[in-house]
C-alpha cells in the first residue's frame, strides 16, 4: 500500500521521530496534535478550551494539506493532561462539532510537557 506524509507549515512543526500524517488507503491518520503556536512551536493558551481550539486549528490544517477536512473525520483519540480538564475539553468540542461528531475516545497524557494540557490524534476519510 503506498503512503503518502503530510506536512504544512500551517500546523506545528513535528518532532523528527513522526510525520504530521500519513495520507494512505483512502484514510488520513493524523499523529498526536498540540495546541503549538505554528509560528514559535510554543504551546498556545492557559486554558483547556484555548488549547482546544488550537488542537483542532492545527488538525484542521493538517487535514486541508492531506486534501481533507474536519467534517470528514471518523475517529479522534483526545489525550489529557489532567481528567478535570475533561469538561472544558467538551465545551469547546462542541463550538467544533455540534452536530455528527466524529467517533472519540479517550486517554491520560503518559508524559508530563510543560504547559500542556491536551493532544488530539485523528483519522479522517481522505
Amino acid at each position: 500500500m503506498a503512503r503518502d506524509i503530510v506536512f504544512t507549515t500551517k500546523a506545528a512543526k513535528p518532532p523528527p521521530t513522526y510525520s504530521q500524517a500519513v495520507k494512505a488507503g483512502g484514510l488520513v491518520f493524523v499523529s498526536g496534535t498540540s495546541a503549538a503556536d505554528p509560528e514559535t512551536g510554543v504551546i498556545k493558551g492557559e486554558t483547556i478550551q484555548e488549547q482546544t481550539r488550537q488542537c483542532l486549528s492545527n488538525i484542521a490544517a493538517i487535514l486541508e494539506a492531506a486534501g481533507s477536512s474536519l467534517d470528514k473525520l471518523a475517529s479522534v483519540t483526545v489525550i489529557l493532561a489532567d481528567e478535570a480538564d475533561f469538561a472544558g475539553m467538551n465545551e469547546e468540542w462542541l463550538r467544533w462539532f455540534p452536530t455528527n461528531p466524529p467517533a472519540r475516545q479517550g486517554a491520560k497524557l503518559p508524559v508530563k510537557a510543560p504547559n500542556l494540557k491536551i493532544s488530539i490524534a485523528a483519522i479522517a476519510a481522505a
